[in-house]
């Protein structure tokens, strides 16, 4: 249920902000000018349109007196800089399921399932024993998969310490 309503939320909500209009903060001309004369250098940021991206629109208020204002304005590099918050925000609210998702998970496997396997909550099962023998069949057929997969990880181990002592005492690479 949980899950259902995190995707709800995150469709209404991708809904709205796909509806709306774009944000004066998503577009900005931004203004790098150095140092000019006794003037430290500066960067001015300013919500204006890619026509009006330059420095007489940016800098304001102007740094340097009448004459020298074209003189500044030459020096400084102004950028039009356009982003899509909706976006960001479509990413992050994707990032964000799947970490609850995740977070879900792991609360699963830390507390739930130890207490399935230990006894506490019995699990169901569609196919009863029928009796005693069943239930020490059934036991030692898996007791027997286990030794197949401990004699499968010795047997790898093996092997590895193997292609180790030949690779590292022999300096010979197996191919």
């Amino acid at each position: 249920a949980v899950t259902i309503f995190q995707l709800t939320c995150a469709h209404s909500v991708t809904l709205t902000l796909l509806s709306s209009v774009k944000n004066s903060e998503d577009v900005r001309c931004k203004c790098i000018c150095p140092p000019y004369k006794d003037h430290s250098g500066h960067i001015y940021n300013k919500n204006v349109s890619q026509k009006d991206c330059d420095c007489l629109h940016v800098v304001e208020p102007m740094p340097v007196p009448g004459p020298d204002v074209e003189a500044y304005c030459l020096r400084c590099e102004c950028k039009y800089e356009e982003r899509s918050s909706v976006t960001i925000k479509v990413t992050i609210i994707i990032y964000l399921s799947i970490l609850g998702l995740l977070l879900l998970y792991m609360v699963y496997l830390t507390l739930v399932e130890p207490i399935l396997k230990s006894g506490f909550l019995p699990l169901q099962d569609h196919q009863p024993f029928a009796n005693a023998h069943d239930v020490l069949a059934r036991s030692r057929s898996r007791a027997n998969v286990l030794n197949k997969v401990e004699y499968a990880q010795q047997r790898w181990k093996l092997q590895v310490q193997e292609q180790r002592k030949s690779v590292f005492d022999r300096h010979v690479v197996l191919s």
